[in-house]
């Protein structure tokens, strides 16, 4: 069985490409079925996708990288050529390891996060109810899952981490002489705004304000912070009374448009607005940040405030390299056996076929009057020979390279006890 991976990453690839290959949540269960139907056999497949990766994981007989890339090529009506210089392919035992550092988070752009631990659980889940796993990835991921535990509790992976949320935050400190005088807009309700939520309001802003398509979503995430809920559809008109918009949504179009923007800054009287767009696809329109007045920041712009804190981290990352290379090996032996069981099955069927084979012969030795022991003696002789039958056959081979190769078997499997 093979097991392979292709995917592209904040490292592959910029924004403006990533998003177009991003995959609704609620369209996922199509994307795979659509995957394994490119397949001349139904595979096992994965999608992961997160605002800084799409990755496709497989399995199957044979590595099918080709049909892979055009399947995901076709997916944005994007050419093959175009795309091939952004992917990484990646298959065997280093498809297992990317999955482990993924999962551990150790290739994400805040090394160390968590968060890309629970989007794929997530991702595996979806492709289980689906009935896209089989007993291959589910063993990958599972034993992904495992390591990325061991990790977290066995190393300081995450004691420095710097999150998408403390630098948006960090950043609007850079903007603003205190954000206690700023009222902080978050469009969306998702774990990436409930983090961005928590860390704005550890700071204390003037107002708090939610915007979000569930209007019960956004007014218990407001309730909890001492904020208010607005309807997405008045953010046009409210956009002007805030200093500090945060969004991420999996809306697939933008939000908040370029000339939405600029009426807002008319409306301010040119006071700066701070920006920070967490979607992939994007929320808002990449022109907004040529505006003067406007610090739009995206996922990828915050890359240089999160690596500050990375040298203190480089002990920790060792340390889980060296558990993710444990990981690695123990899935690989477990997938170079399963490759042996239709072996082991057959050898199974085989032995019991001689067991068979001589119990019927020795009941009717017992049924013509011949003694239990001399019956039980010429079973045992039976089953002797039967078993040693091929062995010796191969010991006798004519050719002097397959003796000593059924020389040096018979030791090992026979004599070595």
């Amino acid at each position: 069985m093979a097991v392979w991976t292709l995917g592209l990453n904040h490292r592959t690839a910029p924004i403006d490409l990533r998003e177009r290959f991003a995959f609704a949540s609620d369209q996922m269960v199509n994307s795979l079925q659509a995957l394994r139907r490119r397949f001349a056999t139904h595979k096992e497949v994965a999608i992961l996708s997160t605002c800084n990766r799409t990755e496709i994981y497989c399995a199957g007989e044979q590595v099918q990288w080709q049909d892979t890339l055009r399947w995901l090529a076709d997916t944005a009506n994007a050419q093959v050529d175009d795309l091939q210089s952004h992917v990484y392919t990646l298959e065997g035992d280093a498809s297992a390891r990317h999955a482990f550092r993924v999962a551990s988070g150790l290739d994400s752009m805040v090394l160390g996060e968590s968060q890309i631990l629970g989007q794929f659980k997530d991702a595996v889940r979806l492709a289980a109810d689906s009935g896209a796993l089989g007993t291959t990835l589910n063993q990958l991921f599972q034993r992904s899952f495992a390591v990325a535990k061991e990790v977290r509790t066995s190393t300081d992976i995450g004691a420095h981490s710097i999150s998408m949320a403390a630098a948006s935050v960090r950043l609007a400190s850079q903007i603003f002489e205190s954000l206690k005088d700023t009222h902080v807009l978050f469009v969306g309700a998702g774990e990436m705004i409930e983090l961005c939520v928590a860390h704005f309001a550890a700071k204390s802003p003037r107002s708090i304000t939610i915007a979000n398509r569930s209007a019960a979503r956004a007014d218990m995430l407001a309730q909890l912070n001492g904020g208010q809920s607005i309807p997405l559809a008045d953010l046009p008109q409210r956009l002007s009374d805030f200093d500090v918009v945060v969004s991420c949504t999996a809306s697939t179009l933008p939000l908040i448009g370029l000339g939405a923007v600029q009426r807002a800054l008319r409306a301010r009287k040119n006071r700066p607005m701070f920006m920070v767009d967490l979607a992939v696809p994007r929320d808002i329109e990449p022109e907004v940040k040529q505006l003067s007045g406007v610090f739009l920041y995206t996922i990828d712009d915050l890359t240089q405030v999160i690596n500050s804190g990375q040298t203190h981290r480089q002990e920790a990352v060792a340390e889980a390299e060296v558990i993710i290379d444990q990981g690695v090996q123990k899935f690989m032996t477990w997938l170079e056996t399963r490759s042996l069981v239709p072996m082991i099955q057959a050898l199974n069927l085989q032995a019991d076929a001689w067991r068979q084979a001589e119990l019927n012969r020795a009941r009717k030795l017992i049924e013509k009057g011949q003694s239990v022991d001399s019956v039980l003696e010429s079973l045992s002789v039976g089953l002797m020979k039967k078993i040693l039958n091929s062995p010796l056959r191969e010991l006798n081979h004519p050719d002097a390279a397959q003796r000593a190769k059924a020389i040096e078997a018979v030791k090992h499997i026979y004599l070595n006890h």
